[in-house]
């Protein structure tokens, strides 16, 4: 067994990068792989809520994106970002799923929506103020009304950045393409929400 091996049995998920595990699991340690699934599940079903507005959607994307990511494993650069490379195939597999929809059956946009309490409620929320709990849903309705009618491009790189917190590098990657046109959709993204909400008051 080798070091990188002995560590992962030894210390689990916590002290390893992505790039080692997955090496573990290309190396024919299967098991290697829950430790991304556990890294990454709660942020993949996110994104892929934040695409579908459905939480039971959102888990089946999620899931056929680790599948899908794990079967096409060996075609993974190393020097790049399994988050990025996960991300780009929860965004593809959650247009694909919502494209099918919209053919198959006319979607009610309202029954859609997302709001705060759903957006997290994966994990623990401070307790609020029935009065400051509304105010936050409000608020959160009208920041997720305004960025859903931002172009696709803009909203995108908006929820990467804010939302998941990516670098600008990490962006470019996951979008495929140049930083600068990354820094360019925020601008122009940030501007016309600041226009839209600004608008509501």
């Amino acid at each position: 067994m080798g070091h990188a091996a002995r560590k992962l049995a030894v210390t689990g998920r916590e002290d390893l990068d992505d790039q080692t595990i997955v090496e573990q699991v290309l190396a024919g340690n299967q098991g290697a792989y829950r430790h991304l699934v556990e890294r990454y599940q709660r942020r993949i079903f996110a994104v892929a809520y934040g695409v579908l507005h459905n939480a039971e959607d959102a888990r089946e994307v999620a899931q056929d994106a680790f599948i899908k990511a794990y079967k096409s494993l060996a075609g993974f650069r190393l020097d790049s970002s399994f988050y990025t490379w996960i991300y780009r195939i929860t965004v593809n597999l959650s247009i694909d799923l919502k494209r099918r929809a919209y053919r198959n059956r006319e979607m009610e946009l309202d029954e859609a929506r997302i709001t705060p309490d759903a957006a997290h409620h994966t994990g623990p929320r401070p307790l609020a103020t029935p009065g400051q709990s509304l105010e936050r849903k409000r608020l959160g309705g009208r920041i997720q009304a305004a960025i859903d009618q931002l172009p696709d491009e803009q909203k995108e790189a908006i929820v990467l950045r804010e939302v998941q917190g990516l670098s600008y590098k990490e962006i470019a990657e996951a979008m495929d393409c140049a930083e600068g046109t990354v820094m360019s959709r925020l601008f122009y993204a940030r501007k016309k929400l600041q226009e839209l909400l600004g608008a509501e008051r």
